[in-house]
């Protein structure tokens, strides 16, 4: 099927990111190209290097950008490698990083990718599917303990216990192969009026499959801060999120390096040495608007935060 996903945020984002004509940006997660698009089209001299792991999305991204191949360079690549890749590009510094943390559409409704817990599939959701590893693995292989602390954490659901217990239960007579058999596994370690009452009961345990899965959280740990440091004074880095756990990553690491002093709130003055490598620009983060929520179900829990290097 054809890569189709709606830009999230679109304007909000080209527009913090202060585009310069000859500046050099970063979209760390390519997906479809639309944000990249938006970016490439008002540079003249300068570059845009659009990171994705997913062979689709670089296939998809590669067409779309084809009319700004002389100013556009494409890497396959998890965004984490943003060093390594800069680095063979002969790049020290840009003026701009962007990342959508999404899950694309096209993800999630191309059933063989396994991301969707509405149509049965075979259990995958790798983002990258050079990974060996499937969220069917997960699923069969991880112990009681291990699904429980995953689901609780990653998915932050308040039956992740039972889940877990349900999960191990029902694979111990056959492996669970598919996203409605593990749906199935879910269903039963609900009450009913609970399952009614707050929704899909697989969305937040298939949240935490994937998240573990493509280390997600532990890849924009620790790669936020390498981001702040390969921005030249004044660039931006504009970061969308789609749940709380990206959010508090997010949040906290900007507020770190705009106030970065560890000195006790008793000394007078700042003796630590630590200096201040910016200032938060989104004191609240950005949401979308009621136009772009009524156009875009899947807006609707995006949240964009920007911080500008000194």
């Amino acid at each position: 099927m054809a890569f189709e996903h709606k830009s999230v945020l679109l304007e909000e984002t080209i527009e913090n990111l202060k585009i310069q004509a000859d500046g050099i940006y970063v979209d760390g997660t390519l997906g479809g190209g639309g944000h990249s698009f938006e970016i490439a089209k008002r540079l003249t001299s300068g570059r845009l290097i659009g990171i994705d792991q997913d062979e689709a999305a670089i296939k998809a991204a590669a067409e779309r950008l084809a009319q700004f191949q002389d100013k556009v360079t494409i890497v396959r690549n998890n965004y984490s490698e943003i060093k390594q890749v800069l680095r063979e590009l002969q790049l020290d510094q840009v003026n701009g990083i962007m990342l959508d943390l999404g899950v694309s559409s096209h993800q999630l409704d191309t059933p063989e990718r396994g991301f969707s817990y509405k149509v049965d599939a075979p259990l995958d959701m790798r983002m990258d599917n050079r990974n060996p590893k499937t969220a069917r693995d997960i699923i069969n292989g991880y112990s009681e303990m291990e699904l429980y602390r995953i689901i609780r954490d990653y998915g932050e659901d308040n039956f992740a216990k039972n889940i877990a217990k349900h999960i191990v239960q029902r694979r111990a007579s056959k492996p669970i192969e598919t996203t409605f058999e593990l749906n199935e596994a879910i269903k039963a370690a609900i009450p009913m009026k609970l399952r009614v009452a707050s929704g899909h009961p697989s969305k937040r345990t298939f949240q935490a499959i994937r998240i573990e899965l493509n280390r997600e959280l532990e890849v924009l740990k620790d790669t936020l801060q390498d981001m702040i440091e390969l921005l030249a004074p004044g660039g931006r880095l504009c970061i969308i999120t789609f749940h709380s756990l990206e959010d508090r990553i997010v949040k906290s690491c900007f507020k770190s390096n705009e106030d970065p002093c560890i000195c006790p709130p008793s000394f007078p003055v700042c003796v630590c040495g630590k200096v201040s490598q910016g200032k938060v620009i989104t004191r609240k983060p950005i949401l979308p608007s009621e136009e772009e929520l009524n156009n875009n179900s899947r807006s609707k829990s995006a949240k964009l935060r920007v911080f500008e290097k000194a």
